[in-house]
C-alpha cells in the first residue's frame, strides 16, 4: 500500500497540492458539488489506466473530462448546433455534456468519437483545473457498479490506494450529474441527475 496524503480542501494550499501530485500522475480522490471523483492528468495515460484498475472500470466505459472554462474544453470537443448555448447558460454546473471528440480528444480518450466534459460549480475544483492547467479526466469514487461517494467517509476505503484525498465533507448535492448527448440531434438524455434535463433541452 502506498501512502496517501489527506488534506482538507479549507486548506489554503489544498489545491496547490493535489495540483502537484496530479500533474506528477498521481491519482486524486477530490469533492466536487456532485459526488467525489477520482481526478488524474488527462495527458497522463499510465494515471488513467491506474483509475481503471482502482475502481475494477471496464476500458470501455470513458471518463469524463472536467476543465476551468469553454476554452479549455474546446481542445477536446466541438460544440455542434445548441450545444454552446447550453454549456453557457448552466456551466459551471452539475451538467455533463457529450459532445463530438476532436482530433486530440480521440487520441486522450483512446480513440473514441466522443467525450463526456464538464465544468464543475465547486470552489475548490475551479482552482485545482486552473492550476492543472489542463483537463482532467474524472470518474465517481467507488468500486465499478457501487454507489458514488457522497462524503469524505465514503472514500476512506481508498487510502493507501489514491495518492491524495481531499476531504470536501458532505457534497453539496450527493447526486450525480445531470448527462446529455449532443453529439447529434434529437439529443438523448442519458441520466437524470441534478439538473432537470427537460428543462435544459426547453431552452433551446
Amino acid at each position: 500500500m502506498k501512502t496517501t496524503l489527506k488534506i482538507s480542501s479549507k486548506n489554503k494550499n489544498a489545491h496547490l497540492k493535489t495540483a502537484q501530485i496530479i500533474k506528477n500522475g498521481g491519482v486524486a480522490v477530490v469533492p466536487t458539488e456532485t459526488v467525489y471523483g477520482f481526478a488524474v492528468d488527462a495527458f497522463n495515460l499510465k494515471a488513467r489506466e491506474s483509475v481503471y484498475k482502482i475502481k475494477g472500470r471496464v476500458q470501455n466505459k470513458p471518463l469524463i473530462a472536467m476543465a476551468a472554462n469553454v476554452e479549455s474544453v474546446k481542445i477536446l470537443v466541438e460544440f455542434p448546433g445548441k450545444a454552446l448555448k447550453i454549456a453557457q447558460k448552466f456551466w459551471p454546473g452539475q451538467l455533463t455534456l457529450i459532445l463530438p471528440a476532436t482530433q486530440l480528444g480521440k487520441i486522450l480518450s483512446g480513440g473514441r468519437d466522443n467525450l463526456g466534459v464538464r465544468i464543475p460549480d465547486s470552489a475548490f475544483m475551479l482552482k485545482l483545473l486552473k492550476e492543472t492547467k489542463t483537463p482532467l479526466f474524472t470518474t465517481s469514487v467507488n468500486p465499478s457498479g457501487c454507489e458514488s461517494a457522497k462524503k469524505y467517509e465514503d472514500v476512506l476505503k481508498f487510502d493507501g490506494v489514491a495518492d491524495i484525498i481531499v476531504d470536501g465533507g458532505k457534497c453539496g448535492f450527493s447526486y450525480e450529474s445531470t448527462v446529455i448527448d449532443m453529439v447529434k440531434f434529437p439529443y438523448v438524455i442519458i441520466r437524470k441527475g441534478c439538473l432537470d434535463a427537460k428543462k435544459i433541452l426547453e431552452c433551446i
